[in-house]
């Protein structure tokens, strides 16, 4: 196991009407709740093989008996007034346990595969952020050596400037992009792709 590197995986607590409510206005809370256990299932897969620490940051409380009980998944609360503080609150915390490279994560990603985050840990090594963007405006995908808290202040979260934004708080670095990928918000993201195709009848 790496003791240098950790990924953070942000994830809600998986609780109808709580999660995927903008999907939820077009497919309803119940499917809403299916489509976000479903990628759930995928992030579990995808971040299982890592040879990295891993810790899991829940939104509302620490989930008891669920699948980040099977694998080496330590489990964490989400602390903070807004996203950008529970991210810098995370990172934070990883540093301050002497982690060197920390990659974030959340979990409305059926694109990612194990290796992106790999590439991600892999970058880190010469570079001193990697970032995936995401096709709205958002990224994905945040990784750095050390913590720069302005990234996660001062920050529309949500909103098609975040990534825009986000580079610019990392002007005069060394950032190393990722490819492009989707978020899984609405209908749209979905309604194309045949893996969410029971979803929707």
């Amino acid at each position: 196991m790496n003791k240098e590197d950790l990924l953070i995986i942000f994830t809600k607590n998986p609780i109808r009407g709580k999660v995927k409510t903008r999907l939820a206005r077009d497919l309803g809370k119940d499917k809403a709740l299916e489509v976000y256990k479903y990628l759930l299932a995928h992030s579990y897969e995808v971040t299982s093989p890592l040879p990295v620490t891993k810790h899991v940051y829940y939104s509302q409380e620490i989930g008891l008996n669920d699948r980040w009980d099977h694998g080496d998944f330590d489990k964490k609360l989400q602390k903070g007034a807004d996203l950008g503080e529970k991210m810098k609150n995370a990172f934070q915390a990883g540093f301050e346990e002497g982690y060197k490279s920390i990659v974030i994560i959340g979990t409305d990603l059926y694109e990612l595969r194990t290796e992106d985050i790999k590439k991600a840990f892999s970058y880190l090594k010469n570079h001193d952020y990697v970032i995936g963007p995401a096709s709205d405006g958002g990224y994905y995908l945040l990784g750095m050596n050390s913590l720069n808290s302005g990234i996660f202040i001062n920050k529309e979260w949500s909103t098609s400037s975040v990534f825009r934004d986000t580079l610019k708080d990392m002007e005069g670095s060394n950032i190393k992009l990722l490819r492009t990928q989707t978020d899984i918000d609405v209908l749209d993201d979905i309604k194309d792709h045949p893996d969410f195709h029971k979803f929707l009848n």
